[in-house]
């Protein structure tokens, strides 16, 4: 066994080494890369700057028009990385309403735990995309993701930005998306077209993630970018709002990154002035939860050696606080996400969990359903749960756990993945 896991470990670095793209996660969604709008005022280019691999995509550059409004969120983790607190200083700026802006992204290293120099990596990034572009420097935004503890070798991110710029094109979303993949086996997107007041708006949006995945605050990177009309308090009031039940609501390994960043870039060239509260504003407001909702899945669905999708719905709690606290008790527990591997109905690590979460629960309140099929109710196995049903179930790739508490209102809906031998072997092998 010693000897096969070493010649794994070393076929592993090999293909790493060569650039070579993991097996595609059963779970990705059918067809690939999806097809996203155009947005109007949004550039892109991606390449390879070594930062930790020869030839592999690992830079990624979006250059935005004029006009152009930004907002985020970002990591609460106490240990968040350089080109983070970055972002959260610009964010905070006010800007000026003819600005542009930029986002340049790299893989490979986080530029996390890195002392004075992460900072000054980030400057001199920033810095130099701010001189080939024209972009003022205080909105250029750069996010970093890979190995902590590292220095980033800024120097080859620099010099990749003059091709860089010189290949900024519209709508290469793909690319983009490919640049700023670590551990994932597939590129993330995912888009929208909405007609307000007769004209048409688009949105698209890319995502890395596949582990350490357990956000507080938006999810690991994603950039999102419209071309609608939306003042900038607007904008981040109704991404905060969203981000709560789309990036929020997933976990993978109940690990919070250091790195995670969420932007969203407004370039105002379609559609009409969005109002707050009007119609157009709930008509993109949907349009928006149906892209960040879409985005958020995929990363769960390219969870680390991930085989199975599993959606935690709790109902009948105290309150919804206390319903997340439930929902994400069952969905970050390894004995749960084993038994989910193994194909297992084993109710009882969900009673565990529920009693593990901190919330309110009455043992003999507690319902639990596989699916469409009662396992527990009443403190006790349903008297018409039958073992083979609940195993024929669990054998399908996507799954529904929902527990009901019975004592309230409260609700709380949680994406995850199960948890398998291949998540051991990716992250034991990762800085090999």
């Amino acid at each position: 066994m010693q000897a096969q896991r070493r010649a794994q470990m070393r076929a592993a670095r090999v293909a790493r080494a060569a650039g070579k793209a993991a097996a595609v996660s059963p779970l990705a969604p059918a067809g690939g890369f999806p097809a996203l709008p155009d947005v109007a005022g949004v550039t892109l280019a991606a390449g390879s700057a070594g930062v930790r691999y020869r030839n592999r995509t690992d830079v990624m550059l979006a250059v935005l028009a004029p006009g152009t409004v930004m907002a985020g969120v970002t990591t609460r983790s106490a240990t968040r990385a350089a080109p983070v607190l970055d972002c959260e200083d610009k964010l905070a700026r006010p800007a000026a309403s003819d600005a542009g802006a930029a986002i340049v992204v790299n893989s490979g290293n986080a530029n996390a735990f890195t002392g004075a120099g992460g900072r000054a990596s980030v400057a001199a990034v920033t810095g130099a995309v701010a001189a080939r572009t024209g972009v003022p420097e205080a909105r250029v935004f750069s996010s970093s993701t890979g190995v902590i503890g590292e220095p980033l070798p800024h120097d080859r991110i620099v010099a990749a930005l003059d091709g860089l710029v010189a290949g900024l094109r519209p709508a290469v979303f793909a690319d983009a998306a490919r640049a700023i993949m670590t551990t994932d086996t597939f590129p993330k997107g995912a888009g929208a077209e909405v007609v307000l007041d007769g004209a048409s708006v688009r949105i698209a949006g890319i995502a890395k993630g596949s582990g350490m995945i357990a956000p507080d605050m938006g999810t690991m990177l994603v950039y999102i970018f419209t071309d609608a009309r939306i003042d900038q308090p607007q904008l981040q009031a109704m991404l905060r709002e969203l981000t709560d039940t789309s990036f929020n609501a997933i976990t993978v390994d109940s690990d919070t990154s250091t790195s995670d960043t969420l932007l969203f870039a407004a370039t105002g060239q379609a559609g009409p002035q969005i109002a707050s509260g009007s119609a157009a504003a709930e008509m993109f407001r949907a349009a928006l939860k149906d892209v960040m909702l879409d985005l958020a899945q995929q990363v769960v669905r390219d969870g680390e050696g991930a085989t199975k999708f599993l959606e935690v719905q709790v109902t009948g709690a105290a309150d919804d606080a206390d319903a997340r606290r439930v929902a994400l008790a069952i969905a970050n527990s390894p004995l749960v996400k084993t038994a989910v591997a193994g194909e297992d109905p084993n109710w009882g690590r969900v009673v565990m969990a529920v009693g593990k979460s901190g919330a309110a629960a009455d043992r003999d309140r507690l319902s639990i359903w596989f699916g469409p099929h009662i396992v527990a109710e009443n403190g006790w196995v349903s008297p018409d749960y039958r073992e083979e049903t609940g195993a024929a179930y669990m054998r399908q790739a996507e799954l529904v756990l929902r527990v009901d508490l019975g004592l309230g209102s409260g609700t709380s809906t949680v994406w995850t993945c199960d948890l398998t031998h291949d998540y051991i072997r990716i992250n034991a092998d990762y800085r090999s």
